[in-house]
């Protein structure tokens, strides 16, 4: 699939990203723009990740609602640097140490 980086619509800039989820860490996800390229990911953020499965192909608008991150702030990640991290969510007794 081609990404559209860049693309104008009505609601303004398009981008088609995929989200796979690492197999190694629960609620651990890594957004690119192309489908199985992870060469704008380094080796060493690979290697942490472990295996990672395809959960879902996504077209991303800055206006897009997500339940954990910005649709603005995946973007602008993807743009930058290729990729984008999902970290998973902190715990609350993680918080209160």
């Amino acid at each position: 699939m081609e990404k559209t980086i860049g693309k104008i619509g009505i609601l303004g800039i398009k981008m088609l990203c995929f989200v796979y989820k690492s197999l190694k860490t629960e609620y651990l996800y890594l957004y690119v723009d192309k489908a199985d390229d992870f060469s704008a990911v380094p080796a060493a953020l690979l290697a942490t990740l472990g295996r990672l499965a395809l959960v879902m192909e996504l077209e991303l608008t800055p206006e897009r609602q997500l339940a954990r991150e910005s649709a603005e702030k995946i973007i602008a990640s993807i743009e930058e640097k290729g990729f984008f991290v999902q970290l998973p969510p902190v715990k609350e007794s993680a918080l209160k140490s």
